[in-house]
């Protein structure tokens, strides 16, 4: 894996990267991984991948925990990993990560210096690293995460020290471990420590002196709050080496990625566009204009608020428009609001798969925004320009309820 940075924001910790692995694919920085189920997003098969712009499509991350049962390791490895099972292109780039919110979530309770333990579909498991190793080595991922002992923000100062000193030992385990010299992929280092600052900064500086490709923020999205972050964030990224990429977990909303991406993180993972999907939602806020406020391209749809609008909600019903007049997607060039909230009311699975193809393609256009603000030193401009526009919004909403 190669890792290249090519800007900065002025006056802040953005920046914008190459992350490359082998020849086959590039990815711009920052970037967002698409979550995925058993290898495929929840809705997006293979081929309507190839709709969605490239190469962002191509940057996917599952969970070794979805393989848990079925299909057993030996089988995926002799079939030569995930990418071939799941039919994908040997271009796109898989990122494999314990923890996943779908359906796989750390049980804070239960783990221990043996192994870290989740809440699975086949019950509560606990793996230990030379478990995730085997799975690791049988799946074949381009970059993979450490096991990490996740805790959410309130439990007590003994405990978060202890989930510090276990992923660390963890660390040690997978990446000393006999598969490790034959599995394939980059290493991420997972970094825990709550919302303590100093757990954090001690997690940083040990998983730095080991041999990682990059760096794993873990534990965000467990009830910090967005004020608390900043803080914790700087006292990771200033503990850990400039020049490794940086992931994080549990920060989905575009505020979110927009703090993230100001505090120096090139990639992020999160669930928000199946969830959005899930619900109905459809992203509309608009990508035009740094300042956000371009009349061609945002909503005008009563009950927006600003951000996204409600499909399922009968205000839809006959409206012949696409999602976005904009978009450039297949859905909104194929069709219309009134037939995916029909969809929607008959409860065809047609509905979240043209929903999800719209959401990833705007949110990955998000993306492709604030790379080029970085670029061309308009960062923070523009963060605050969407941040007052969100605020706006949701003003007018709240006063037309």
């Amino acid at each position: 894996m190669k890792f290249r940075l090519k800007a900065f924001s002025n006056g802040g910790g953005a920046r914008a990267g190459v992350l490359q692995l082998g020849s086959n694919c590039s990815i711009e920085t920052p970037a967002l991984l698409l979550t995925t189920i058993k290898g495929l997003p929840a809705f997006i098969s293979p081929d309507l991948l190839s709709s969605l712009p490239t190469p962002d499509s191509r940057l996917l991350q599952f969970s070794p925990l979805h393989f848990l049962e079925g299909i057993s390791l030996k089988t995926i490895s002799e079939m030569g990993g995930l990418k071939h099972i799941a039919g994908l292109r040997q271009d796109c780039i898989f990122n494999a990560v314990p923890r996943d919110s779908i359906i796989s979530l750390p049980d804070f309770q239960s783990s221990n210096k043996t192994g870290a333990s989740f809440d699975t579909p086949s019950g509560r498991r606990l793996i230990r690293p030379i478990d995730y190793m085997e799975m690791i080595s049988s799946m074949k991922p381009d970059m993979w995460v450490s096991l990490a002992d996740e805790v959410p923000s309130w439990v007590s100062e003994k405990r978060n020290t202890t989930s510090v000193d276990r992923t660390i030992t963890w660390l040690d385990d997978c990446i000393t471990s006999n598969l490790a010299s034959i599995t394939f992929g980059a290493v991420f280092g997972s970094i825990v420590g709550g919302s303590r600052i100093e757990e954090r900064r001690r997690c940083a500086q040990e998983v730095a002196k080991r041999n990682v490709s990059g760096f794993y923020i873990a534990g965000f999205g467990l009830g910090e709050s967005i004020d608390e972050r900043p803080d914790l964030l700087g006292a990771v990224i200033e503990s850990i080496p400039e020049e490794k990429p940086r992931q994080i977990s549990g920060l989905g909303l575009p505020e979110e990625v927009l703090q993230g991406v100001a505090a120096g993180i090139d990639l992020f993972d999160s669930t928000y566009i199946y969830q959005l999907t899930l619900g109905g939602f459809a992203l509309t806020f608009p990508l035009k204009k740094f300042g956000m406020h371009s009349s061609d391209d945002g909503p005008s749809d009563i009950g927006s608020d600003g951000t996204k609008i409600n499909l399922k909600a009968t205000i839809y019903r006959k409206d012949t428009s696409p999602i976005l007049e904009s978009c450039q997607c297949y859905t909104c060039q194929n069709h219309t609001k009134a037939y995916i909230n029909h969809l929607f009311n008959v409860h065809e699975m047609l509905a979240q798969i043209l929903l999800e193809i719209h959401n990833t393609h705007h949110y990955l256009g998000f993306f492709r925004v604030i790379r080029k603000a970085i670029v061309e030193g308009k960062f923070e401009h523009f963060r605050q320009s969407y941040i007052e526009t969100r605020r706006n919004s949701i003003y007018a909403t709240a006063l037309s309820a």
